[in-house]
């Protein structure tokens, strides 16, 4: 239950800029030179899929490295507790406050046939948690994950697990984005019964696979999703600019192995080119 939490946590920050400037197809970067004695590696990953299998490659670079570094570690007892303290939408508020009782109805109907329980049990649960809470549903598949697999193999060499941010941080953004965008979004979900979000969940696994992390981003610039078009600061950007001195002490340390939503690579306020301008040597592994 703590794992699929931390998932759809991270799932949702999976949202993305426009890139002015394509870069490589490549998930898997290596960062180099500003001082490092040893490479560290950056993996961009898909929180939710069919096959979260790791290549060759990627088994290389968590081979050559003696850390793993998450978005947030996934591997803290206390984060389960964490996130279901940050659930709760704040003064008392609940999907009520922000739909007219037509647009309730058809929101409990998407819940009731998706998650087996009426929304009346839920709906004092932030959005963007209710939204990720049929992200499962929009594959036909068994839903794997990426970082599931990075902590057996983290688990397996007998290596630490940490994090580029607190579960307190993500959470903080949950509440920073007005609660009506993200009721925009699970109605606009809920008026097609997912259909939508059905197809662009298979685009977004086809681009993934191609590994072309410039066209993920154009596609995931969606107007569709207005949490995530109106608020890419707060989802995306800051959070990138954050991370590079996390990034660079966690590499001077020692050599480790980053893990992040594939949506934070590209961009001209993506991780890698903040990267490259914080004078590191940032190449693509193909």
């Amino acid at each position: 239950m703590k794992l699929k939490l931390s998932l759809f946590a991270t799932l949702i920050f999976s949202t993305l800029t426009i890139n002015s400037q394509e870069l490589e197809n490549s998930t898997l970067w290596k960062i180099s030179g500003n001082g490092l004695e040893k490479a560290s590696y950056l993996f961009g990953t898909i929180h939710i899929t069919c096959d979260a299998t790791l290549d060759e490659d990627v088994k290389k670079a968590l081979e050559e490295t003696t850390q793993v570094v998450l978005e947030i570690d996934m591997d803290d007892p206390s984060m389960q507790s964490k996130m279901m303290g940050g659930m709760y939408m704040s003064n008392g508020k609940t999907i009520k406050d922000f739909v007219s009782e037509e647009d309730y109805t058809i929101i409990d109907s998407l819940f009731i046939k998706n998650a087996g329980m009426s929304v009346k049990l839920i709906e004092n649960i932030k959005p963007f948690f209710l939204t990720a809470m049929l992200y499962p549903k929009m594959i036909d598949c068994p839903m794997q994950s990426f970082e599931a697999e990075l902590m057996k193999v983290a688990k397996t060499q007998e290596e630490e697990i940490n994090g580029l941010e607190t579960i307190e941080d993500q959470l903080q953004v949950f509440e920073d984005i007005p609660y009506e965008d993200q009721v925009s979004d699970l109605l606009r979900m809920a008026k097609d019964n997912l259909e939508y979000d059905k197809v662009n969940f298979a685009k977004m696994l086809k681009v993934y696979k191609e590994e072309n992390i410039t066209d993920m981003l154009d596609m995931m610039n969606d107007n569709n999703s207005s949490s995530v078009s109106k608020h890419q600061d707060k989802l995306l950007a800051n959070r990138n600019k954050n991370w590079i001195s996390k990034i660079s002490e966690y590499s001077k340390e020692q050599p480790t192995f980053f893990g992040v939503g594939a949506g934070h690579l590209a961009g001209e306020e993506g991780v890698i080119k903040l990267l490259k301008k914080a004078g590191f040597t940032v190449t693509a592994i193909q």
